[in-house]
C-alpha cells in the first residue's frame, strides 16, 4: 500500500538481446508484464522494419480465423470461448504448423460451403421445377382420357420404383474416404462409380492443376437420397467441430506471436548485428523479476550466452505507476480522467476512497435512496465474477460495473449522512425521543384549545423548563419536521457545515503539497495565507454553535458583520464581540495573510535561483569544453557521479517569476471563490430534500387518502409511480448531479491545492492487454 500514496519508482533500462533468445526473452516480459518498451526506430517506417514479415504472417493468420469464426457462427451458432490455461507465445516452428492447419481447414471448409450452397441452389431450382411439373400435370390430368391401354390387374401389381443419381466430382485424394463413407452411411445400398476425367483443371483454391475423378451415385428411394445430400452437411459439422476445438487456442497464440514481433521492431540491433538493443521502463522493484525473465528465455531457446541489462541515466520524466486492484481502481480511474499524477507525486485517490462518498453523501443525504443505491451496488460486488456481467458489451453498464464499489461506498455514506439529516423518503424518523416538548410550554403560558384554533402556528420557547432538555442523541430532531421555520433552520446548518467540509477540504490539499514540496525542495506559505482568514472563519463558526446554545440565541452576535469588520479593521458597537481581545487577533490574523502574499510570490522564485547557482559549480569539474557535454551525458561516469544526471541550463528568471505571479493570483483568489464553491453542497442537498418532499406530497400521500379495498388498489398503482419516479428522476438524475458536483469538488477545489496531474501512466507491454478482446471481428 506504501506506493499507493506515491508512484513506484521507475528507471530506465537497456536491455542486451541476443537473437536466438529475444523472442523467448520478450515472450517471458509479456507475461510478466512489467516493462515499457520504447521506440528506438522513430525514423523508421514500419514496411521496413526487420520483424514486419512475420507480423504480416500473423495477420494473414488472424484473417484466416476470422473466416473460420464466422463459419462457425454461421454454422453452429457458437461464441468462441477462451482457453482454459492460456497457451504461451509459440515458437517458430509451432507458428508454421498453426499456419499450415490452419490453412488446410480453411481451404476444406471453403470448399465444402462452396458444394453445399451449390447443392442448396440446385435443390432450390429442382423443387421449383417440380412444383411447375405437378401444377402442369395436374392441367392434363383433369381431362378424360380416351383409351385405357392398362389393365386393371396389371396396375394393381406395378410398384412404384424410382431410380435416382447423383453425379459429381471429388479431389481424387479424396476418393477413398468418400467411398467408405458412402458405403458405411448407406450400407451398401448403392452403386458407385468412379472415372477419372481425360483433361485435367484447376484448383480453385490452390490454383494446380489437378486430374478430377468423376462420381456417379445410383440408388433407389428417397432415403438414401437425402443421405447422399446430408453427408455434405456431416462433414462439414466434423470440419467445424475441429476448427472450434483448436481456434481459440490459435486466435491467443497468434496474437501473442505478433505482439512479440512488435515489440522486436521497436529494438535496434547491435553494431555486429548479434543482438538486439532495447530500452524500455521499469519499476525498480522488479529489477530483480527482469533479469529472471531475460535468463529464463536464454534457457528456453538454448543460448549459450545469457541477455542482460544496464540502468541508464533518465533525460525525461519517468512513467507513473500505481498498483490498484478491483476496488482502488475505480477511484484511480476518477483522479487519472483528470490528469495522471507526476512522477512521484503525492496520489490523491488514497483519500478519495473516503473524501469523493462523503462529498456526493453530503449532497444526496436520505437514508431511504442510500440504501437502495447500497442494495444494487451490494448485488453487483456479490456478483462479480458471474461471466454475465463482466462480458457485457453496454458502455453504459460496464462503467456502473467498473465503479461498482465506488456506488457501495456512496450508498453507505448516503444511508449516514441521511441519518445525521433524519430524512428517509423525505420523512423523519422518531428514533429517540425528541428534545423538544410542548406540555411544558402550553402550561407556562396558559395555552388553551382556543389558542390552538386560533392560531396556526405557536413557538416553542427553550428558556421555558422542561420545553427543551437536551439535543438529539444523533443527527437533527425529528420535530423540526413539524416547524414551519424547518427550512430557515436546515438552510443556516447546512450552509456552514459546506463552508466547514470545504475549508477542512482544501486545507487538507495544502497540507499534501507540503509532501510533494519536500520531494522538491520548495516551500510555499499557501497553509498561513488559508488558515488565518478562512481557518478563522471556521473557528468562529464553531465557537458560536458551543458558547451560544437555544437559551442565548437571542444574544448572539452576527459572524457575517464580524467577518466583514476584520478586513476592513473596524468595530460595530452593535455587534458584540464573540471573546475578549477579538479585534486584536483578527487585526494580527490578516496582517500576516497580507504577508504571505508577497512570500508566496518570490520566495519559489528565489529558492529556485539560490538552488541554480549551487549547482552550477558542481557541474563545472567535469565540464572541459562544450564537444564534451554529449559524451559526458551519455556516459555512465556522470551517472555515477550524479545520479539525478541534470544537465545546467540558463536561469530563466522572467518566465519563473511571470509563473509564479500567475500562480499567487490565481491561489489568493481561488481560496474566496473554491470557498464559494463548495456552498453546492448546500444547494444540492436543499434541492434533494425538497424534490423528495414534493414527490412525497403529490404522488404517495394521495394513496393514504382512502382507507377501503379501493384504495388499496390505488395505492398499489400510485406506489409504481412513486418507485418508477424515485428512481428515474432522484436516484438517476440527482445522484448523477450529485456525482458531476462532488467530481468537480475534487478536480479544482481540492487537486488544484497540490496535484499537477502532468505526468503519464506506465504501460507496460502485457500479453492480457494486448490480446485484448477475444473474438477477432
Amino acid at each position: 500500500m506504501g506506493s499507493l500514496f506515491r508512484s513506484e519508482e521507475v528507471c530506465l533500462v537497456q536491455l542486451f538481446l541476443q537473437t536466438g533468445s529475444a523472442y523467448n526473452c520478450v515472450s517471458e516480459l509479456g507475461e510478466l508484464g512489467i516493462v515499457e518498451f520504447r521506440d528506438l526506430n522513430p525514423n523508421v517506417n514500419a514496411f521496413q522494419r526487420k520483424f514486419v514479415n512475420e507480423v504480416r504472417r500473423c495477420e494473414e493468420l488472424e484473417k484466416t480465423f476470422v473466416l473460420l469464426e464466422q463459419e462457425i457462427l454461421r454454422s453452429l451458432s457458437q461464441k468462441l470461448q477462451p482457453p482454459i490455461p492460456t497457451p504461451p507465445a509459440p515458437q517458430p516452428r509451432e507458428l508454421l504448423t498453426i499456419e499450415e492447419e490452419s490453412e488446410r481447414l480453411a481451404r476444406e471448409l471453403r470448399e465444402v460451403s462452396r458444394n453445399r450452397d451449390s447443392l442448396r441452389s440446385q435443390y432450390t431450382q429442382l423443387c421449383q421445377y417440380r412444383g411447375v411439373l405437378k401444377q402442369t400435370h395436374s392441367l392434363t390430368a383433369s381431362q378424360t382420357p380416351l383409351v385405357s391401354f392398362e389393365p386393371v390387374a396389371l396396375a394393381e401389381n406395378r410398384q412404384d420404383v424410382r431410380l435416382s443419381f447423383v453425379a459429381g466430382v471429388v479431389h481424387p485424394w479424396k476418393v477413398p474416404a468418400f467411398e467408405r463413407l458412402l458405403w458405411r452411411a448407406c450400407r451398401g445400398y448403392i452403386i458407385v462409380d468412379f472415372h477419372e476425367m481425360e483433361e485435367k483443371l484447376e484448383h480453385p483454391d490452390s490454383g494446380e492443376e489437378v486430374q478430377w475423378t468423376v462420381f456417379l451415385i445410383s440408388f433407389w428411394g428417397d432415403q438414401i437420397g437425402q443421405k447422399v445430400m446430408g453427408e455434405t452437411e456431416q462433414y462439414m459439422q466434423q470440419l467445424l467441430v475441429r476448427a472450434l476445438a483448436r481456434l481459440p487456442e490459435w486466435i491467443v497464440q497468434v496474437q501473442k506471436c505478433k505482439a512479440v514481433q512488435t515489440v522486436l521492431n521497436l529494438c535496434s540491433p547491435s553494431v555486429t548485428d548479434k543482438c538486439l538493443i532495447a530500452e524500455a521502463w521499469c519499476p525498480v522493484s522488479q529489477l530483480p523479476a527482469l533479469q529472471s525473465a531475460l535468463r529464463e528465455g536464454g534457457r528456453k531457446s538454448g543460448s549459450s550466452v545469457d541477455s542482460f541489462f544496464n540502468r541508464l541515466p533518465a533525460t525525461t520524466s519517468p512513467p507513473t505507476v500505481f498498483p490498484t486492484n478491483s476496488f482502488t481502481a475505480g477511484f484511480q480511474n476518477i483522479v487519472d480522467a483528470y490528469g495522471v499524477a507526476s512522477y512521484r507525486e503525492m496520489n490523491p485517490a488514497v483519500y478519495t476512497i473516503i473524501t469523493f462518498p462523503f462529498l456526493f453523501a453530503v449532497m444526496f443525504g436520505d437514508v431511504g435512496h442510500g440504501l437502495l443505491m447500497t442494495l444494487v451496488a451490494l448485488w453487483m460486488v456479490l456478483e462479480e465474477k458471474d461471466p454475465k456481467l463482466r462480458k457485457n458489451t453496454n458502455e453504459i453498464w460496464q462503467m456502473m460495473f467498473g465503479g461498482r464499489y465506488l456506488i457501495l461506498l456512496m450508498g453507505l455514506f448516503s444511508i449516514y449522512t441521511g441519518a445525521i439529516y433524519n430524512e428517509c423518503f423525505s420523512r423523519g424518523l422518531s428514533t429517540f425521543s425528541s428534545g423538544w416538548h410542548v406540555r411544558p410550554n402550553a402550561e407556562y403560558y396558559n395555552w388553551t384549545e382556543e389558542t390552538f384554533r386560533s392560531n396556526r402556528y405557536l413557538s416553542l420557547d427553550p428558556n421555558v423548563t422542561d420545553v427543551f432538555t437536551g439535543p438529539y442523541p444523533f443527527g437533527i430532531d425529528p420535530i423540526w419536521g413539524l416547524a414551519n421555520n424547518h427550512l430557515t433552520f436546515l438552510n443556516s446548518y447546512k450552509m456552514k457545515m459546506s463552508v466547514i467540509i470545504g475549508v477542512i477540504h482544501m486545507t487538507f490539499g495544502v497540507c499534501l503539497s507540503v509532501f510533494n514540496y519536500i520531494v522538491f525542495l520548495v516551500l510555499i506559505p499557501e497553509l498561513c495565507f488559508m488558515l488565518c482568514l478562512f481557518g478563522y472563519l471556521i473557528f468562529m463558526v464553531i465557537y458560536k454553535w458551543v458558547v451560544y446554545g437555544p437559551m442565548t440565541s437571542d444574544s448572539a452576535p452576527s459572524i457575517l458583520i464580524h467577518f466583514i469588520d476584520m478586513f476592513l479593521f473596524t468595530e460595530n458597537k452593535d455587534n458584540k464581540p464573540l471573546y475578549t481581545g477579538q479585534m486584536v487577533v483578527q487585526k494580527v490574523l490578516v496582517i500576516v495573510a497580507v504577508l504571505s502574499v508577497p512570500v508566496l510570490l518570490l520566495g519559489k522564485p528565489m529558492h529556485e535561483y539560490i538552488t541554480h547557482r549551487r549547482k552550477r559549480p558542481q557541474l563545472s569539474h567535469i565540464r572541459t569544453s562544450p564537444s564534451d557535454l554529449p559524451f559526458l551525458i551519455s556516459s555512465q561516469f556522470l551517472f555515477s557521479v550524479f545520479p539525478s544526471a541534470i544537465v545546467c541550463k540558463e536561469f530563466d528568471t522572467a518566465n519563473v517569476f511571470m509563473h509564479q505571479a500567475i500562480h499567487t493570483i490565481e491561489y489568493c483568489l481561488g481560496c474566496i471563490s473554491n470557498t464559494a464553491s463548495y456552498l453546492r453542497l448546500w444547494a444540492l442537498s436543499l434541492a434533494h430534500a425538497q424534490l423528495s418532499e414534493v414527490l412525497w406530497s403529490m404522488v404517495m400521500s394521495f394513496s393514504f387518502r382512502q382507507l377501503s379495498y379501493v384504495g388499496s388498489i390505488i395505492m398499489v398503482v400510485i406506489f409504481a409511480a412513486f418507485a418508477v419516479l424515485t428512481v428515474s428522476i432522484l436516484l438517476v438524475m440527482e445522484g448523477l448531479s450529485a456525482f458531476l458536483h462532488a467530481l468537480r469538488l475534487h478536480w479544482v477545489e481540492f487537486q488544484n491545492k497540490f496535484y499537477s496531474g502532468t505526468g503519464y501512466k506506465l504501460t507496460p507491454f502485457n500479453f492480457s492487454s494486448e490480446i485484448g478482446a477475444f473474438s477477432l471481428k
